[in-house]
């Protein structure tokens, strides 16, 4: 039984498993869309949710809230990651700001050649 199990395992180790999600989500922020697979996709969407509404939620509080999510978000997204944090509080997180949820959808483009696997495209909705 897989109670209180969360999370893909992707057949990968810890530590690849965790700096694949934090690139995945570094592109998905960077680019708005992402081809990957259905189980990547799916093992990224809620930590990239959760980041867009911390961002989004930074905006009404004082500089102090701000700061604190900006360095939450640096700190989920790992090294470099500058940029991309950037781009989430002044670009991502204003266009949803009336919006409760569901910030990314995921479209099914069919199985990929090589091994059949279930390709998808995560990407922002756009408002």
């Amino acid at each position: 039984m897989r109670h209180q199990v969360k999370g893909y395992r992707l057949n990968r180790s810890m530590g690849h498993r965790t700096s694949m999600r934090k690139t995945m989500i570094k592109q998905l922020f960077e680019h708005e869309k992402i081809q990957t697979t259905l189980a990547k996709a799916k093992s990224i969407q809620p930590d990239a949710e959760k980041l867009i509404t911390l961002a989004r939620n930074a905006q009404k509080g004082d500089d102090t809230l701000k700061m604190n999510a900006r360095r939450q978000a640096a700190a989920s997204l790992g090294n470099n990651s500058n940029e991309i944090v950037k781009k989430l509080f002044d670009d991502i997180a204003p266009r949803f700001a009336t919006r409760k949820g569901g910030y990314t959808r995921l479209l099914k483009l069919g199985p990929r050649l090589g091994d059949n696997a279930e390709m998808v495209l995560l990407e922002l909705v756009s408002e």
